[in-house]
């Protein structure tokens, strides 16, 4: 019944879906999606758009934001019609020029959202972007096999939990994570204390047992590790396979994310991207979405219909009351950027 992620079922979401092309005519019912793979459910989504407006969907991918970002750029902002990335790149696309307004007569219905996911920094004036999924990365661990109670951040130093972390393979998340655990934001561009933080993250090598972007709730069901700060999918789905785990909103502070949605500046068929906006925030729309996605939703219409096995999970129901106390990681200059990725690249070497 519950959705796994795209990884799992990429094949479904590939069906019927063909690669993106090129089509310049607007009279052509067509619509071009550009996002990560699986991201937006063929059957569940894709299909019923495509019944229900005659306009057939072609569906490319990208592995990255950076990817996505590159590829825009060389078509100048053609090509695609619907874009769904993460919110730092949408911020970066947004001031390179990059996307088009909505047409707020096609998307009626973009009060569906709730307020709190809205007038953020990528759109401040909510004419840009549709908010798709959203989430905080956690810390989630089995309480029969860890002697220490975790209550943040800080307790992943804690010497008995030697070999036994699985942490996110991801410079600017995990390394944010220890910002945060030092009272600075995740965004810091202080050169004395990034280099605090990276001696910090050093001392967490001998507690890591392994680095990992996904899927770390199977290291930690199947007991090759006890503790994990993952993101919000993989909690939930750590807390299907074993409900005694326990959930950590880390005292020391939370990182958020919102993925949404964007009509490229030169998108060949813009009102068609339009409609699509616009069926993405019907209520069971979205519901069916961030259940597929195991994301929170930031739509509230969709949050009034979402089913009780979804709004009873710790992950889900937490987060609505917690979004005023966290932090996006945003876009930094390339080279602020590079400090990140020097830090990590030479912090991974040590295993």
């Amino acid at each position: 019944m519950k959705k796994i992620l795209c990884v799992l079922l990429a094949l479904l979401a590939l069906t019927g879906v063909a690669c993106a092309e090129t089509v310049n005519s607007e009279d052509k019912p067509v619509l071009n999606i550009f996002t990560w793979e699986g991201y937006i459910d063929y059957e569940t989504v894709i299909k019923p758009f495509e019944e229900e407006t005659g306009i057939k969907v072609n569906y490319a991918t990208f592995a990255s934001n950076e990817e996505m970002y590159e590829k825009l750029k060389a078509a100048n902002g053609g090509d695609y019609d619907i874009i769904l990335a993460s919110d730092y790149m949408l911020n970066t696309v947004r001031e390179a020029g990059l996307m088009q307004k909505f047409d707020a007569a096609i998307v009626t219905n973009y009060g569906n959202l709730n307020a709190d996911f809205t007038h953020q920094y990528f759109d401040p004036d909510n004419e840009y972007v549709v908010p798709y999924v959203s989430g905080i990365p956690l810390i989630v661990y089995n309480p029969a096999e860890v002697d220490v109670e975790i209550k943040g951040f800080n307790d992943l130093w804690n010497p008995a939990l030697k070999d036994s972390i699985g942490l996110i393979d991801d410079a600017r998340v995990s390394i944010g994570m220890v910002l945060l655990s030092m009272g600075q934001s995740m965004n810091t561009t202080d050169d004395a204390v990034l280099a605090e933080a990276a001696e910090k993250l050093d001392a967490l090598r001998e507690n890591i047992h392994v680095l990992e972007y996904e899927n770390l709730h199977n290291y930690l069901v199947s007991g090759d590790i006890d503790v994990a700060y993952t993101f919000t999918p993989f909690v939930a789905l750590a807390l299907d396979a074993n409900p005694d785990l326990r959930v950590v909103w880390p005292e020391e502070g939370l990182g958020f994310g919102i993925d949404g949605c964007f009509i490229p500046v030169n998108a060949p068929h813009a009102k068609n991207a339009n409609l699509f906006l616009e069926f993405l925030l019907r209520p069971e729309i979205a519901s069916i979405c961030a259940q597929w996605q195991y994301y929170c939703s930031p739509n509230a219409a969709a949050q009034e219909i979402l089913p009780d096995w979804y709004k009873e999970n710790p992950v889900f129901n937490g987060i609505y009351d917690r979004i005023g106390d966290a932090e996006y990681i945003k876009n930094l200059s390339s080279a602020d950027e590079q400090k990140f990725q020097d830090i990590w690249t030479k912090f991974k070497l040590s295993f």
